[in-house]
């Protein structure tokens, strides 16, 4: 099958030398791009910016801004049958980007936040895409409620949940413990490395 994985964070600028970004580091989606492969899956990665090694035998096409990951996402999508969206996108981008560096002036500085597009909740109905539409749902609070209200929301097949307020887990993490979350049940997954729970996890899309 053809698989779409997007993974890493988003870079928003502010001026030409700031930015605003996450703490996402990719490796769980690079790790599934990966296990992907290895499965026998045709693979395209969209990732933001990430020092990790680019996985053997996928096609790679890299973006920095939210606006860039759409952009990717909505001209390819609808060629794949799987879509895996993993990437830490940011959900708010700065107004205006100031051409020259911003200077130190005052005490306090105001920077105006717009609402970026959202990418998995635009798959189905704009993008129109009708394969398997998996999400991710990094939480801090009430992490299986909010991951079923994205599920449903944005007419997903799965959302893999995960509590990134651990340290254990997570951003930066070699390791994650998720839960799958399915539009009618849920089923939690133990603590494990994430090239391994990526492999597992793409046995489980492909019965999907």
């Amino acid at each position: 099958m053809k698989v779409l994985i997007t993974a890493g964070p988003t870079v928003e600028a502010i001026d030409p030398v700031r930015f605003l970004t996450n703490r996402s580091s990719g490796k769980m989606g690079y790790a599934l791009a990966a296990a992907a492969v290895k499965r026998g899956h045709s693979v395209l990665l969209i990732s933001g910016p990430s020092a990790l090694e680019l996985p053997e035998g996928v096609d790679f096409l890299p973006i920095e801004s939210a606006a860039e990951m759409y952009q990717a996402v909505e001209s390819q999508i609808t060629k794949h049958d799987i879509a895996i969206f993993a990437a830490a996108v940011a959900d708010y981008t700065p107004t205006t980007v100031a051409d020259q560096k911003i200077k130190k002036t005052g005490n306090e500085m105001t920077i105006s936040l717009t609402r970026t597009k959202d990418i998995l909740g635009s798959a189905r109905e704009v993008m129109g895409f009708e394969g398997t539409l998996i999400g991710f749902a990094a939480e801090t609070e009430n992490v299986i409620e909010n991951a079923r209200g994205k599920c449903l929301r944005k007419n997903c097949d799965l959302v893999i949940a995960n509590d990134v307020s651990r340290n254990d887990i997570g951003f930066d993490s070699s390791e994650n413990e998720v839960t799958l979350v399915y539009p009618d049940r849920e089923e939690a997954l133990p603590q494990d490395r994430k090239d391994h729970l990526a492999y597992h996890l793409i046995e489980l899309i492909e019965e999907l």
